[in-house]
């Protein structure tokens, strides 16, 4: 059972982005800090990447791990809501599925996609390596 009142979730849903987004400004600020410059949700591709680096023809995506159902079976955001599980199994797959045809129309049009995590962020250091080798790989070529 939902714990608040429709309105109270209306205006609860009505909050959440779906562009500057916490961990997306965390990336951000690593890709940066990095020395790379970068576009920002290019709407005339597929999913519009948040990070998007058109010479390199590569963009990264940040994905929060509830909204985009990651399927690690160490990620504690994935959980499910308690209330109303037929609806948010139904809006949170369609997401899932989204996004995989998403990623599928990019590599077909020859872009490179990085994809990050909410929970990833924990290790920054971590995505900031990952980041370095996906930006840097061809350069050094």
């Amino acid at each position: 059972m939902d714990t608040l009142t429709p309105a109270e979730r209306s205006e609860r849903m009505g909050r959440v982005r779906c562009k500057d987004t916490g961990p997306e400004l965390v990336v951000r600020r690593l890709v940066y800090g990095l020395g790379f410059r970068y576009r920002l949700h290019n709407r005339r591709l597929p999913g519009a990447p948040d990070l998007v680096f058109p010479r390199m023809q590569k963009a990264i995506m940040v994905h929060g791990c509830f909204w985009h159902r990651h399927s690690s079976t160490r990620c504690k955001l994935a959980r499910l809501p308690k209330s109303k599980l037929d609806f948010w199994l139904a809006k949170l797959e369609s997401n899932r599925l989204r996004d995989l045809r998403n990623l599928a129309k990019l590599r077909r049009v020859g872009w490179r996609v990085l994809v990050i995590w909410e929970c990833q962020l924990v290790e920054p250091r971590a995505v900031e390596r990952r980041i370095v080798r996906f930006l840097k790989e061809e350069l050094d070529a």
